[in-house]
């Protein structure tokens, strides 16, 4: 019996361990979408563009769900971006 629990305590150790680091992952990526929708919003103001950085993130209730939606946000800037800079060098 004491093998088992010692195994037992070992194994919810381990895996309380890897949900941490797992929920530390997601929340790092969330985190790194969320600035680089701020900072491209800052770029695109600095260009004189009208921008909107809000992001809806009603149904988004994991990590990795609010992370999509800010990517998803950061391709609609990153056109943005594109189309002023190529007006610019016309």
């Amino acid at each position: 019996m004491k093998t088992f629990s010692k195994s037992a305590i070992t194994f919810f150790t381990a895996s309380v361990m890897a949900t941490s680091a797992f929920a530390s992952d997601s929340t790092d990526r969330l985190q790194s979408a969320r600035g680089s929708v701020e900072a491209l919003g800052v770029t695109l103001e600095n260009m004189g563009a009208n921008v909107d950085t809000s992001v809806d993130l009603n149904g988004a209730y994991t990590a990795d769900q609010k992370t999509a939606v800010y990517k998803a946000k950061h391709a609609e800037l990153q056109s943005q971006f594109n189309t002023l800079r190529a007006q610019s060098a016309e």
